[in-house]
């Protein structure tokens, strides 16, 4: 079925320029070249339906043809040689590792501020900086717990981090069950292949959660908290909240009495130690942020202040996930670790600085601009492929909030052999996102989400904007 495939001028991930195999993706090949379209297409329709039924969906805002959707997934792996995925996993460790030193570096000392590495005005006037936890100390002195940091491949085949997702990253779920769906649909290539396992994801989560307990607590109670039924990710909450064995609560389950957390259930109030929150910190407690906010705990701040419960992602991480902090990484790899970055950023011009600005403005037909602190596919601009309007559109947003917003050259992303229709099969653009937990150690699943733009020449792989997935193997060998 692959045979008529092109890779034609873009980094292909499974064929070399000239239409040869790369030798990671051979043995899938011999595989998968036996299958026959009607066999193919059998198995295709029988995971959707499979996917269907257990409601493996994610929610659309705004939509008016309905907000929940069945996320498209694709039968043909991204596959990534050993060799590759170690190098991509200390590159992601030392990325992590230098941001927390960052996060707990402005709110408490300053340091990276005081010696100029980062100008103070950025970090100050961060929309998601929380000056209330300034000299706070966050248990075990880890800030981010759950990090999904984004990779893409250029023409050459680099991979750079797009950006790093610190506060409630989405999609690990697709991870796992994009896995099952391959395990049920193709049982013994694995094995003959050779594909490092995903499955145990949510006991190191788990792990992790439980390593974060206040002192003292020897059997901590950890809960999931979820905005409800209405989020985008709503799926991907209660499914792991099934896999680690835990409750899942929305706000109103909850209830703090002197600084303690509790959960309402049939028995009575239960105390709560641990809580992986996905909501954002503005929701969190309306005594401290939003105060019209439905979805978070009064009190909750106050006990988390007194040490009594304990937060994944901790408050204050969103000021790592600023998009023009994302500008800064690179320096903080070198301040902190006295390192030199394993994987680099796409170059990036801040808005706010003035050569920087001139640039974007005069070349704004040929850069992505993106808000600091949209995401999504929400709030970007795609320059080669936008109208004038647009254009004159995103020009004003940039001269009036220069802060708000940054630019990056248009990445031809790799591309990836995709189902298109009956048996045919064309290149998308892919990129990929690996969870990364910070616990008592570091911990990367081998593999990750890899998104696909499943509309032709698209860039955008965002679920929200018409992307699907595919399973990612990584492989224990190099071939």
């Amino acid at each position: 079925m692959l045979q008529r495939y092109s890779p034609e001028a873009f980094f292909d991930e499974m064929f070399t320029p000239d239409g040869e195999v790369r030798p990671h993706y051979r043995r899938f090949q011999q595989c998968f070249a036996p299958l026959a379209r009607d066999e193919f297409d059998q198995k295709r329709q029988a995971v959707d339906l499979a996917f269907l039924r257990q409601g493996i969906t994610f929610n659309v805002y705004g939509d008016s043809q309905g907000a929940e959707r069945i996320f498209p997934f694709d039968l043909v792996p991204r596959i990534i040689p050993a060799r590759e995925w170690e190098l991509l996993e200390r590159g992601l460790v030392q990325r992590i590792t230098a941001l927390n030193l960052f996060l707990h570096d402005i709110y408490h000392d300053q340091r990276i501020l005081k010696d100029g590495v980062i100008p103070p005005m950025y970090v100050l006037s961060g929309k998601h900086f929380r000056r209330e936890f300034i000299n706070f100390n966050v248990p075990k002195d880890i800030y981010i717990h759950v990090c999904g940091s984004d990779l893409i491949r250029g023409d050459d085949g680099r991979y750079l981090v797009l950006e790093d997702n610190a506060r409630c990253p989405s999609g690990v779920s697709y991870v796992l069950e994009n896995r099952g769906a391959m395990k049920r649909t193709f049982p013994t290539m694995f094995e003959q292949v050779g594909v490092q396992p995903v499955e145990h994801y949510p006991q190191e989560l788990l792990r992790m959660l439980q390593h974060l307990a206040p002192a003292g607590v020897a059997d901590p109670t950890v809960v999931l908290l979820t905005p409800g039924a209405y989020n985008s990710a709503y799926f991907e909450h209660t499914y792991l909240a099934r896999q680690m064995g835990i409750e899942i609560v929305e706000g109103r389950d909850l209830v703090v009495r002197d600084s303690r957390v509790y959960m309402r259930t049939t028995q009575g109030l239960q105390p709560v130690h641990v809580i992986y929150r996905r909501i954002d910190d503005d929701f969190i407690d309306p005594t401290v942020f939003r105060r019209d906010s439905m979805l978070g705990v009064p009190g909750l701040v106050n006990a988390y202040r007194s040490g009594n419960v304990s937060l994944a992602n901790s408050i204050g991480t969103g000021i790592a996930d600023d998009k023009v902090m994302y500008y800064f990484v690179p320096r903080m790899i070198r301040y902190y670790l006295d390192q030199e970055p394993l994987i680099d950023n796409v170059p990036t011009y801040l808005a706010n600085e003035e050569a920087d600005r001139k640039y974007i403005l005069e070349n704004l037909s040929k850069l992505v601009v993106k808000a600091a602190n949209e995401s999504g596919g929400y709030g970007m601009l795609m320059g080669p492929k936008a109208s004038s309007a647009e254009i004159e559109e995103f020009r004003k947003k940039i001269e009036s909030d220069p802060r708000n917003y940054i630019a990056q050259p248009m990445i031809s992303l790799s591309r990836h052999p995709t189902h298109i229709s009956e048996g045919e099969f064309e290149g998308r653009h892919v990129d990929l996102r690996p969870f990364i937990l910070y616990g008592e150690k570091i911990v990367i699943v081998p593999g990750g989400l890899t998104r696909v733009a499943l509309r032709k020449g698209s860039l955008v792989v965002n679920s929200s904007q018409g992307g699907g997935s595919k399973d990612t193997w990584v492989l224990y060998g190099d071939e």
